[in-house]
């Protein structure tokens, strides 16, 4: 009996629907435009071809905007946020993946391809959705 263990890829599990901010934005503005209201993060797009991408987390907005008492109308996202990236190959098992995350202190991080952002994956899109088979039953 051949029990070969099925590798579950980041693109599995990692979340497509992200929000993408302009570095000048205040936080406020930047927060106002988000469209999926469960995400944790917003990625930061690049100012032209030679830039690279940044994230900003909602951690990031806790610890530098709110615990400091500062106005997000007067605080830019640039200011806090962090840049550049590790980025996730799409391809990658989740189990490295995990260890990747793990290794560099991340609890999320973004998927490129291309040299593009095409998803965030984090430790609970691994867990929730890699150790659990699509169909929800842990069943094969």
């Amino acid at each position: 009996m051949n029990l070969e263990k099925k590798v579950v890829r980041v693109r599995d599990v990692m979340k497509a629907d992200f929000d993408m901010v302009d570095g000048k934005m205040t936080v406020m503005n930047a927060l106002r435009t988000m469209k999926h209201v469960e995400t944790k993060t917003l990625i930061v797009d690049k100012r032209n071809e030679n830039d690279e991408y940044g994230i900003l987390l909602i951690s990031d907005i806790a610890k530098s905007v709110i615990a400091k008492d500062r106005s997000p109308e007067r605080i830019n996202v640039y200011e806090i946020m962090s840049k550049p990236l590790l980025p996730i190959d799409p391809e990658m098992d989740i189990r490295y993946c995990a260890r990747f995350l793990e290794r560099f202190g991340l609890s999320r991080a973004p998927v490129l391809e291309n040299g593009k952002v095409i998803g965030i994956v984090s430790f609970t899109d691994i867990v929730l959705h890699g150790l659990v088979d699509f169909d929800g039953t842990g069943n094969e």
